[in-house]
């Protein structure tokens, strides 16, 4: 009977985060499967608000890997990284004529989840006894296909007079 190790995850959550789901759903994009040092690296090298929120958990999540389960940051990467809504502020300004506009400052939960890479299995190679005739024979080299001569002749197309 074999035994199958289960790959141990680590979670981190930031909730009511003040950027739009939206937003921040695109940079979750680029670091979702990626090991940890490169989604560190994709993170500081991104431009939008949404990044430094997301190296926040990122943060938070191997801090958690390496206190409670005593696995290095190298070992670990990103199984999943996704957005949620959260709840949204509502807002009034004033417009035109008496009237009102909306406003809606929406928050998101931003949610890293680390997975530990399995273990690198060492296997032995058995000896394979190498017969001659398995070994691959060259192919023969194939002729190329003879051109066919085209017989139609491509008359220009006559343009139309313009009338002023």
């Amino acid at each position: 009977m074999s035994t199958v190790e289960t790959p141990r995850e680590v979670r981190a959550q930031a909730k009511y985060v003040r950027i739009s789901p939206r937003k921040a759903r695109l940079v979750a994009e680029h670091i979702r499967g990626r090991s940890v040092p490169e989604a560190r690296a994709v993170l500081r090298f991104t431009s939008r608000e949404a990044a430094g929120e997301l190296e926040k958990v990122l943060q938070s999540a191997v801090s958690n890997a390496e206190a409670n389960h005593g696995i290095a940051e190298d070992r670990l990467y990103i199984s999943a990284a996704y957005v949620d809504g959260g709840p949204v502020m509502k807002r009034w300004r004033a417009r035109a004529r008496g009237r009102v506009a909306r406003i809606r400052k929406r928050t998101c939960h931003i949610t890293v989840r680390l997975t530990e890479r399995p273990q690198p299995v060492v296997a032995t190679p058995a000896p394979a006894a190498v017969e001659p005739a398995a070994e691959e024979a060259p192919k023969p080299k194939r002729k190329p296909a003879a051109k066919k001569a085209t017989t139609a002749k491509k008359t220009p197309a006559k343009k139309k007079a313009s009338a002023k």
